[in-house]
This record gives C-alpha cells, sequence and structure tokens, in this order.
C-alpha cells in the first residue's frame, strides 16, 4: 500500500447498523449531526445486497449489488452526496469470507446446487464434492429441515414447482427454500403425455450429449419451454398435471415415493439441520448453515466479488475498508496484499482480528491495524483492580459452588464444539491427514481415527485463533504456537502414541516437506495445514467466545470479545506500553469501546468494573439478594432452577444494564412499564446466555422448563407491582455502582478519543450505552433526543452537567469537544508521539496521564490526558493530597473540557486537574 501521508486517513468514525429502518435515507438525515459531532467518517455496516429480511448484512448473497431493503441506488448516491455535502468521507464494513445461502436468492449457491460440480460457481464456495459419506459423493448436504427428512416429506412441506417465467424446475421447502433439480431430470418431470413436453424432454434428457455446452444448451431448452407453456394452454396443463404426479397425501410416506425419488437424483442432499455436526460438507462461518465459506483466495472470485467494492473506492466513495472476519480466510495475508494491489488509489483498511495476550498483529501485512477489540479490553482492565482478584475468584466459587479455572472452561468447551457443532469439519480433516499419512510407509497405520483423537487435544490447546502458515512456510511466531500446542495435547492421559503428534507436528508445520524427495505432495501438506488453521478459529470463536463467556462469570464485564477473562486488571504502566507499541506499528489502527459483537455495552462494563473495587460488598449484596428472591419463590434452600452460575450473572446484568432514568428512584416509585421492558431485555439476555452457555439449554434442543424458570425468576425480581423487599435492598448499591460506572465511562471515554488511533463511535454511544448482547446493542438510537442534547451542551458548563448526568449530555459534551480538539489538531493525533506521565504522591496509582506531541513552528503540539482509575476507593470527594502530574514543556495550559486556563510548569496537581470536573484535558498554549 502507499505511503500513509497518501491515505485518507479517518479522524474519528461512526458505526451506523443499516437495516431495513434505517437504511441510505435515514443515514443521509444524520451526516449534519456526525459532522457537527466531530467524526470524520461514516462507518457503515455491511450494504451490499442480503437475505431478505437481514438484521445485519452479514449474510450477503450479491457483492455486486445494493441491499435493496436499505433502498435503491438513487438513495444509496443521495446518501453519499449528503455525506460530502458534511464533509464526511466513508468507511465500509466488506464481507469476504462467506455468503448467505438457503432460501432462493444466492445466484451462485442456486447453480451449484443445480448443476453439482459442472458449475463454473460450483468452485467459489467451500465444498467437499467427494467425502467419505459415500451417500453425498457429488452431493451437496443442505440442512434446512425443521425435523428429519422422511417427517418433513411426509407432511408435504417439500414441493416441486414449476417457475414459468424461468422454464425451470425446483423442490421448494416450506415454500422458502428453493432447491433446484438438476436439467438432466426434466425429462422425468415433463414425461411423454404431451409430444412437446416429451420433445423438450429428451432435449434435456441428453445434455451430456453437448458437453461442455450442456449449460448454454438447458437455458435455451428452458427458454423454449417457458415460450410454449405462455402460448400455448394445453401445454401448461400438461405441466400442471405432471406436477401432481409429483404429490402425495400428508401422512402417507408411500404416497410420496415419486418426488423422493427424484430428490434422490439430485446434486444436494436436503437433511435436518442437527444432521450438520456430523455430515456437513461445506465450509461454514463459525456453524451456520446458513452461512457458506467462500475459496476467495481463487483469483476468478476475488476479482468477481469485489468488482463493486473497488469501484467505490476508485471512485472516491469509500476512504476505507473494515474486512470481516480475516482469520475465515485461506491465506489472510495473500488476500490483503491483492486487496490493496486491485485499487486504483491508497485506501484505509482494517481488519477484524482477535488476538491472544502475547500475539503480536502480523507487520507484513499490508494493512493499518485491527478494528480494536484488543484496545477495548486494555482500556477496561485499567479500572480492575488486581489486588482484589483472590477475593473475587473465592466469592464466585462460594457463591456458584464453580472452581475450575477459565483455563480448563475453555479447553472442555472446545472439545465439546468438536464433538458436537463442528464435529464433520474435524472428521473431513482427520480423513485428509490419514491420506496423507499413507503416502509414506512409515507413517501409512496412523489411521484416521487416531489422529482425529490428536487432532481434537490439539486444537483445543491451540493459545491462538489460528496461524497463518501459508505456501511459502510458517514464521516463528508460528511454530512457537504450534510447538505449545502439542506439548500441551502430548500431556493427554487418554492422547495416542507420541509418534502421531511427531508427525501432526510436521504436517502442521509444512517439516513433512521442507526437504526434497519427502515422499509427500507439497500442496497437500500445505493445503491442509491451512485448512486446519481455517478451523481452529472457529473452534476458538466457538469454545471461548461462545461457549466459555458464558460458563465462566467470575467479573462479567471481562468476557468481552478479544477479553481474557483470568486476566484481572491492567497496570498503567502496561497500557502505557500497549500505547507506545500502537502508535510505534500501528498508529492508524481503530480503537473500539463499543461494537454490534460486543457482548455488553461499554457503560455496562463501566459498571461492573467497579465492582472489583468492592469484593466484600458484593458478596454480601449477591448473598442478600439471592435470600429474598429464592425465599419468595419457595425455594429457601436455594436448590431450585436457575443454577447459581446463571442467578449470578443475572445479578451482573441487572446492576450493569440498569436503566439510567430508573437510578435512585425509591421503590415505589419505579415506572412499571419501563420495569417490564427492562425484563424483557433481561430475560433475552439470559436466554441468550444459558443457550451458548450449553450446559442446562442449547439453540438446539431448548430446555424450556429450565428457561421458564430463569425468567419467571427474572420477571419476579423486577416486578414493581408488588412489594418489592428485593428492590428495597438492590437499589442503594445500585446508585453507588452506577455513578462510580459514570466515572469510569467517561474516563474510557477520554483515553478512546485521545489514544493513539482512529477512535469510532459505536451508534448513540455518544450518549451512556447500557446494551446487552446482540440483538440488544442493535437497538433504535433516538437521533432526535441527540440532536436537542447536542444543542444544549454547546457551550454549556461541562461541570454543570455533571448533576444531571443520568440524561447522558455529559459523556456527549465530552465527546463533542474532544472530537473538537482533533479537527483542530489532526496531525498531532495522527502522527504525534505518545509519551506516558507517571503521577507521583499519595494517589499515583489511581491517575493515568499521557502526553501527545509532535513538533510544530508555532511550539503548541502538545496536549495532556489525565484521568483518575478505580475511583471507587477514592471517596465520593476525592482528597488527592500531594498526587501530581509531570507535564511537557510548557507553561500556559487551556483545559478543553472545562475552559479553565491554568499556568503549571514541571507539573501540575491531581487537585488543580480534577477539582471542577473528573477527567482533564490540556492542550498547551505557551
Amino acid at each position: 500500500m502507499s505511503a500513509d501521508a497518501e491515505k485518507p486517513i479517518p479522524r474519528a468514525t461512526y458505526r451506523v447498523q443499516l437495516r431495513a429502518e434505517f437504511g441510505f435515507d435515514r443515514t443521509a438525515e444524520i451526516a449534519d449531526y456526525m459532522a457537527r459531532l466531530g467524526v470524520s467518517h461514516l462507518y457503515a455496516s455491511p450494504y451490499m445486497k442480503a437475505r431478505p429480511g437481514s438484521t445485519h448484512g452479514y449474510d450477503i448473497v450479491d457483492h455486486n449489488a445494493l441491499n435493496p431493503e436499505l433502498g435503491d441506488a438513487n438513495a444509496f448516491h443521495a446518501m453519499v452526496e449528503a455525506l460530502r455535502r458534511n464533509g464526511l468521507g466513508q468507511v465500509l464494513d466488506f464481507v469476504p469470507n462467506h455468503m448467505g445461502v438457503g432460501g432462493s436468492d444466492n445466484g451462485w449457491w442456486l447453480h451449484a446446487l443445480e448443476w453439482g460440480p459442472d458449475s463454473p460457481y460450483a468452485g467459489y464456495f467451500d465444498i467437499e464434492w467427494e467425502p467419505d459419506r459415500r451417500y453425498l459423493q457429488g452431493k451437496v448436504l443442505v440442512p434446512l429441515l425443521g425435523d428429519q427428512y422422511g417427517a418433513v416429506l411426509e407432511s408435504g412441506a417439500l414441493e416441486l414447482r414449476f417457475d414459468k417465467e424461468a422454464g425451470s424446475f425446483a423442490i421448494w421447502a416450506y415454500g422458502t427454500h428453493k432447491l433446484p433439480v438438476r436439467p438432466v431430470d426434466y425429462g422425468t418431470v415433463l414425461g411423454t403425455d404431451h409430444p412437446d413436453l416429451e420433445r423438450i424432454g429428451d432435449g434435456f434428457l441428453h445434455l451430456d450429449y453437448v458437453r461442455p455446452h450442456q449449460i448454454r444448451r438447458s437455458e435455451s431448452l428452458k427458454a423454449e419451454l417457458a415460450a410454449l407453456v405462455a402460448e400455448k394452454p394445453d401445454v401448461a396443463e400438461a405441466v400442471r398435471r405432471r406436477l401432481k404426479r409429483f404429490q402425495g397425501e400428508p401422512g402417507e410416506l408411500e404416497s410420496w415415493n415419486r418426488l423422493n425419488e427424484l430428490i434422490a437424483q439430485q446434486n444436494w442432499r436436503a437433511a435436518y439441520f442437527k444432521v450438520a455436526a456430523d455430515d456437513i460438507n461445506y465450509r461454514r462461518f463459525f456453524n451456520i448453515n446458513e452461512l457458506a465459506g467462500l475459496r476467495m483466495e481463487e483469483p476468478e472470485l476475488f476479482d468477481v466479488s469485489h468488482r463493486f467494492v473497488l469501484s467505490l473506492v476508485d471512485n472516491g466513495t469509500l476512504d476505507g475498508i473494515r474486512i470481516d472476519h480475516i482469520d475465515g480466510l485461506f491465506d489472510p495475508k495473500g488476500y490483503c496484499a491483492r486487496l490493496t494491489r486491485s485499487a486504483s488509489r491508497p485506501f484505509y483498511l482494517v481488519v477484524e482480528k482477535i488476538l491472544a495476550r502475547h500475539e503480536r498483529l502480523r507487520e507484513d501485512w499490508p494493512i493499518d491495524g485491527t478494528t480494536g477489540y484488543e484496545f477495548a479490553n486494555l482500556l477496561g482492565g485499567l479500572y480492575v483492580d488486581p489486588n482484589t482478584e483472590e477475593a473475587f475468584t473465592r466469592l464466585y466459587g462460594d457463591f456458584t459452588g464453580r472452581r475450575e479455572s477459565f483455563e480448563d472452561v475453555v479447553r472442555t468447551s472446545k472439545i465439546r464444539i468438536m464433538e458436537s457443532e463442528m464435529a464433520s469439519e474435524l472428521h473431513v480433516l482427520a480423513r485428509q491427514a490419514s491420506r496423507i499419512a499413507r503416502c509414506n510407509p512409515r507413517t501409512a497405520d496412523f489411521t484416521a481415527n487416531i489422529l482425529h483423537q490428536a487432532l481434537k487435544e490439539i486444537i483445543a490447546r491451540f493459545p491462538v485463533y489460528r496461524t497463518y502458515v501459508d505456501w511459502n512456510g510458517l514464521t516463528d511466531l508460528d511454530r512457537r504456537d504450534i510447538d505449545w500446542a502439542i506439548s500441551q495435547a502430548r500431556r493427554s492421559e487418554q492422547g495416542p502414541d507420541d509418534s502421531v503428534y511427531d508427525f501432526l507436528h510436521r504436517l502442521l508445520t509444512g517439516d513433512l516437506v521442507a526437504e526434497p524427495h519427502s515422499g509427500y505432495s507439497r500442496q497437500q501438506v500445505l493445503r491442509f495445514a491451512m485448512k486446519v488453521q481455517q478451523y481452529s478459529g472457529p473452534v476458538m470463536a466457538k469454545g471461548l467466545e461462545d461457549t466459555a463467556f458464558y460458563r465462566y462469570n467470575r467479573l462479567a464485564a471481562l468476557n468481552e470479545v478479544g477479553g481474557h477473562p483470568e486476566h484481572f486488571g491492567v497496570s498503567t504502566s502496561a497500557f502505557h506500553r500497549a500505547n507506545q507499541d500502537r502508535a510505534a506499528r500501528w498508529p492508524h489502527a481503530m480503537l473500539g469501546t463499543t461494537t454490534h459483537d460486543t457482548k455488553r455495552g461499554e457503560d455496562t462494563r463501566a459498571r461492573l468494573y467497579a465492582l472489583s473495587e468492592m469484593p466484600e460488598e458484593w458478596e454480601r449484596q449477591i448473598q442478600t439478594w439471592s435470600r429474598l428472591l429464592r425465599a419468595r419463590r419457595g425455594d429457601v434452600e436455594g436448590t431450585a432452577p436457575p443454577d447459581r452460575n446463571d442467578e449470578y450473572l443475572f445479578y451482573q446484568l441487572i446492576l450493569g444494564a440498569w436503566p439510567a432514568e430508573l437510578t435512585g428512584v425509591e421503590p415505589a416509585k419505579l415506572d412499571p412499564q419501563a420495569l417490564t421492558e427492562f425484563a424483557e431485555r433481561i430475560a433475552g439476555a439470559m436466554t441468550k446466555s444459558m443457550r451458548e452457555a450449553k450446559v442446562h439449554t442449547t439453540w438446539a434442543a431448548p430446555n424450556e422448563a429450565y428457561e421458564s424458570a430463569m425468567t419467571g425468576f427474572v420477571h419476579d425480581a423486577l416486578d414493581a407491582a408488588r412489594s418489592n423487599a428485593f428492590f428495597d435492598a438492590f437499589l442503594p448499591f445500585q446508585e453507588r455502582v452506577a455513578k462510580l460506572g459514570m466515572l469510569n465511562g467517561l474516563s474510557q471515554a477520554l483515553l478512546k478519543l485521545t489514544s493513539p488511533g482512529v477512535p469510532d463511535i459505536y451508534q448513540g454511544c455518544e450518549l451512556w450505552n447500557f446494551s446487552l448482547v446482540d440483538p440488544d446493542n442493535r437497538r433504535p438510537v433516538d437521533y432526535a433526543e441527540r440532536r436537542r442534547l447536542l444543542e444544549e451542551v454547546e457551550g454549556a458548563d461541562i461541570a454543570g452537567l455533571l448533576g444531571r448526568w443520568k440524561d447522558g449530555a455529559v459523556k456527549l459534551a465530552l465527546t463533542r469537544r474532544i472530537l473538537d480538539l482533533r479537527a483542530d489538531k489532526p496531525a498531532l493525533f495522527r502522527d504525534g508521539a505518545y509519551e506516558p506521565l507517571e503521577a507521583a504522591g499519595t494517589h499515583a496509582e489511581h491517575v493515568v496521564a499521557f502526553a501527545r506531541t509532535l513538533d510544530d513552528p508555532m511550539g503548541n503540539g502538545a496536549v495532556v490526558v489525565a484521568t483518575p482509575r478505580l475511583v471507587g476507593a477514592l471517596g465520593e470527594t476525592p482528597d488527592w493530597g500531594d498526587t501530581s502530574v509531570p507535564l511537557p514543556r510548557g507553561r500556559r495550559w487551556r483545559n478543553v473540557l472545562t475552559g479553565e486556563e491554568m499556568e503549571a510548569e514541571g507539573a501540575v496537581t491531581a487537585t488543580a486537574l480534577f477539582q471542577r470536573f473528573p477527567v482533564a484535558l490540556l492542550v498547551r498554549e505557551g
């Protein structure tokens, strides 16, 4: 990619989740608001054509068309013009890893189902056309049925239909999912009752005679059939009669034999959705059957699927692209290199990548950084007191009875995923490994079963989402992680012989073909290693993020995408080191604190961080709440569902997400309607959490009794219509935590907006965001309210807004003023150095401060950022005593947030910094 100076690096972005209710026109309407807030770019969710009704846009069915549910081309261009009029650029979230399948909208997928391996689009999808399952040879498993195949067939939910416009036949499942019939079978459908149909049917039956032009010939025959049906009523009637021959009587399975025989001949095999775990033969996005993986490493597919997005870069519509799920790609580095080479001008490029604590983003990737998951967790750790970890671990264990380490929870969760939801993919890998092993007498006895055991143990212990072995081999970083995983797997009590691990080590590293005359195929070995990488990432995601994070609830604020719940707190020195490293290596990486994927909103987490400062009081509170709520339900022994772990999570969720407008309200004055709405949100989040945890209930097999018990527990606790001793106990503690959370929230907003990188504001988060896991974090945003508040805070005394903190105006004012400073000093924040400022004095550990500096002719290239941390220990009116913060060169300073001017040289006291407002941002003026 060209030099950074040529790139349109965003100053700050504003993420908008487009959907049918908030499409191009509504986004255009808020362009002036975003500009006035102070961002430089709209950061849009995917807006290519997705499956109908998509609420997120990641199930794309056509990369080269706009999503019609968001608006037409005119609406899109109007949005682009509105952004430009307001001085805003655009960054787009792009999805190269997978496409939405099922339904009747993905033309590539439907063509692959119709023609099988002969389809020119068959190679676009990651389909195993020759699996070991003999019944799937040359077929694609299509696991979209809600019951066993026979039951669905017998019910009449599978129906043969004729498309009179296209002249084509398809089986429709539930009237929603289109499964094309092979053209060669049209003769069977059309029969010989009518001479025209017999003639055309014979043409279809003998399509093999015109190979390799059978697809083109088929289209001509379809067009002829469509014309005949349109022109001749007797032909249309004959087709209708033929369709009836494939109908049966619901409840009489034998009556559907003719349809069953037709289905058996197809290039697809319709199946119960649960069959996917064992027999799926196409790569999916994680374990989602409706999202099929793409072979984006194929140049032809890359070119055709990127035509539209690159045209938007070339014409200046897009200044940047965010790549979704980079780890799903076969060759991430190669993909990024091809993408940057393919554009006619430089553009901003970030990737969604989750890093392990020890892992560094690969510096040879031609990108600008990640989307900021690691920053969100780094920042949050500042507000977690590491000194209370032992007490927190004990109280969690005492309340829930759970004592296992997080490491053990993750390993168990990953193994569960590999033995259930993603078992088929592991079977495929094991069979591929056994085929490679049989190429050499020394390894010929390694069976698929033995290799399956070993691969499962290795992947369960992988310390990263994936490695990046490619056609050029591996790096020392890759070897380190593979070595570690295999060394840990060898310790498994019931694992295979060490020689199996030796073989897999050489296979996964590529060492097997490092020397000539190895007896193995280099193509097979490296392709296998790269396919394992595509599997280990989803296993980590499903095992860690979507299972372990819902089982291990010690402090839920740490259970975040890219987070490390076993790591309790981040020191100021660690925070500074990470910022310095980013400034040096990835100065334009995106900085996020809330995204569409975060499990809890930034201000929900800000409240929960405060619990780390008060483990004893937290323990007393939850014990009291549990006694009150269980006694009300007649569960004096505390053994009825929900279990104590789910109950423990419930208390954290209501504490973190409690509506600001209900904070400080007396129990008798709580708004019943507001509480009912809140209870529904909590019940939804708890249901999702329980199903993801996969302990008492799952998505595939919901335990209605257990879920009802949890939902009842939620509604009992939050019922304002009855005398509620729980509220008497809960509300005072909630108010205290909410105030601490408010201070943490202002602090993390300041640090995000001033640290090295490009800060992103997730839609609506300029006010408080007390959201829960999706879909709760995608609720509509009230922009009329935000416009009104933005008018109010312009020029207002920010300290005066603290008294009304519940409406979020204070956070909005802080955000607006910092973004205004970034606009005033773009070079300073884009290119400026990062200098840690180590506080001194009694409460030095409660202050984090740094300077951003840039030499300029005017000598004004310096700002100082300072904020308290772990504020619970300081009391409501902190006495900072002799605590001070050093200052870079300069004597005259202005607090951008409060407008105060001060003269200080060398250092400034914490009292002076925080006496009017709890955080400070100073700009040097002389």
